[in-house]
């Protein structure tokens, strides 16, 4: 395919003539520099491309170069301990080549070409394989292990299949297939636009665990499914999502940082490898792949990297794995479409932002969902999605916030004043919501104890009567309300501050299973009933609130996982009005 030529260059939009034959999301390389582009509009032999580095010193006459190919991601062993931009370049790679800032024009392959690979097949010569099929297993890490599977399109009769020790590019099979013999290799690559396939996509009834009691408790996600984080500078989502990967009960972790503070990136880098795997012991960037775009970095590039980071979401969704992915945020990606619409000259739709912005994040978020994978095991494996929006002031009006919310099944609504507060996870429990709540269900009821979906409404009862009581303890102050009212509050302010309240950087309190879970809120409201016995018996609301169980109760968080026997000590000392007069 013959050369183009630049004839504009409008910030990271650049325009070529010369291009007939191209195609639509063709990756070109801009001028002698060979700077990495994406074909996103054509008219006639003109070409408009968005450019995925730095385009200062461009001029119209130098030449742009057709691949041939569109933007893909490889995919292979290698993967997991990765730290990629938002194009798939190895950061510690491209960084040793160029300083400590990435320059222009670097080229590094994704995937190490020298590195040799361990393969043990699983299948033997004379088999017939389809897609999707297991061909053998690699040991990436001791939290990894990568099923080498047929490509998508590909079945036949394997001729050939060996064992031993491979880099990437190396045969490990021969299949012969109805237009002749195909070699395989441990590397696939995948177009990044495209989702990768699967057999069916099955409801999401199992939740994605995540150790924080307001998420478990009150708002869950479920294996499979797609919730956002709202809120305002400083309301803690980056913190709320930093807590989400090292804790959630996924098998791998793929962390998108799409246009966010460099600093916060920073804190990611450093941070995680350091992080042990609570369920292994392992470092936690064992079982996770970062993909780094920073504020600083080119803005086109914003817009790659989420789907670089779904694609590879869906390669170890496809191995049977439940991966949760986090985007943070999707707002600094829906800047990125804005300023490229911008470019374009497109008619701007509200706030400037495209008129296909919704549109967009449909195509992101339906991409996760619990599915039945390709391959005759018929394996089942999932994707999370996790996106945080930032919307200016906390406004949850703007364009990304409601195009976000008409897609998402879940909303934890980040509140300002709870932050300004100190209490965190801000997520306002009068705000958020969860549309998984009833179809998870029957498997707390199973897990955990028929009372949990009990507790659960009669807790969020006593939060939202406290919402109310609090407007008229602001006009005639709180000796006006009932001895009755004024527990409610008390009790409202346990569940606030005693369970809901959780330190991320407290040993104990950063993560709590669900049964402490359990144990905890049955203490809080089992309390809470019998105080409304004991009032009954017309005793002092004082002495009951200061009875001394409440700093147990208080220090409930404070209790190990291994130490469970001395909650159900304390519920067990609560079980009848008596038990608790008498202590008193």
């Amino acid at each position: 395919m013959a050369e183009g030529r630049i004839i504009k260059v409008a910030g990271p939009l650049v325009v070529a003539e010369g291009m007939a034959g191209a195609k639509m999301y063709e990756v070109v390389r801009v001028s002698e520099a060979r700077l990495i582009g994406e074909i996103i509009e054509l008219r006639g032999d003109r070409a408009w491309i968005q450019v995925y580095e730095e385009t200062t010193g461009l001029g119209p006459g130098e030449p742009v170069y057709p691949t041939g190919a569109p933007l893909s991601v490889e995919l292979g062993p290698g993967l997991t301990e990765s730290i990629y931009d938002g194009i798939q370049r190895p950061l510690d790679v491209i960084r040793g080549k160029a300083g400590d800032r990435v320059v222009r024009g670097v080229e590094a392959p994704s995937l190490s070409r020298e590195k040799k690979w361990s393969f043990r097949p699983v299948v033997k010569a004379g088999q017939r394989v389809g897609p999707g099929d297991v061909l053998g297993i690699v040991k990436e890490t001791v939290l990894v292990e990568q099923k080498i599977m047929v490509p998508p399109g590909i079945q036949g009769e394997i001729v050939s299949i060996r064992e031993g020790e491979f880099t990437i590019e190396e045969p490990i099979a021969v299949l012969k297939t109805a237009s002749g013999e195909v070699p395989l290799t441990m590397l696939q690559r995948w177009p990044v636009r495209r989702a990768r396939p699967f057999v069916e996509k099955l409801a999401p009834d199992r939740p994605l665990l995540t150790g924080q009691r307001v998420i478990d408790t009150f708002f869950p996600v479920a294996k499979g499914g797609t919730a956002c984080i709202p809120g305002p500078f400083g309301s803690g989502k980056t913190v709320v999502q930093h807590q989400l990967a090292k804790w959630v009960d996924a098998d791998i972790i793929v962390y998108v940082g799409c246009g966010e503070r460099g600093n916060e990136m920073t804190d990611v880098l450093m941070e995680f490898p350091e992080l042990k795997d609570p369920r292994s012991g392992e470092p936690l960037m064992k079982r996770t792949v970062l993909v780094a775009n920073t504020s600083d970095m080119p803005v086109a590039a914003r817009e790659a990297s989420i789907y670089t980071g779904i694609t590879i979401a869906e390669y170890f969704r496809d191995m049977g794995y439940d991966v949760a992915i986090m985007a943070d945020s999707t707002s600094r990606w829906a800047e990125a479409l804005r300023e490229i619409s911008g470019r374009l000259e497109e008619m701007p739709g509200e706030e400037g932002y495209p008129a296909y912005l919704g549109s967009r994040l449909a195509e992101f978020y339906e991409r996760a969902g619990r599915v039945v994978c390709l391959g005759t095991e018929g394996r089942e494996g999932s994707i999370t999605a996790v996106g945080a929006v930032s919307p200016p002031g906390g406004d949850l009006s703007e364009p990304v916030s409601q195009a976000t919310l008409r897609i998402v099944k879940v909303f934890w609504g980040l509140d300002a004043p709870l932050a300004y507060r100190r209490h965190f996870p801000a997520i306002n429990w009068l705000l958020s919501y969860s549309l998984y709540v009833d179809r998870l269900d029957d498997y707390f009821a199973k897990t955990v104890g028929e009372e949990w979906k009990k507790l659960r409404i009669e807790a969020m009862r006593i939060l939202q009567e406290e919402a109310e009581l609090e407007e008229i303890v602001r006009l005639v102050g709180v000796d006006a309300l009932s001895a009755k009212d004024r527990l409610t509050m008390e009790t409202a302010r346990s569940i606030r501050e005693d369970y809901l309240h959780q330190n991320a950087f407290d040993e104990v309190d950063t993560y709590t299973s669900l049964e402490k879970q359990y144990l905890m809120l049955d203490i809080i409201l089992t309390f809470d009933r019998l105080a409304r016995a004991m009032l009954a018996e017309e005793r002092p609301l004082e002495e009951i609130l200061g009875h001394p169980v409440r700093e147990e109760i208080a220090r409930a968080k404070y209790v190990r996982e291994d130490e469970l026997d001395k909650l159900r000590a304390l519920r067990a000392k609560l079980e009848h009005p008596r038990n608790l007069v008498e202590a008193g």
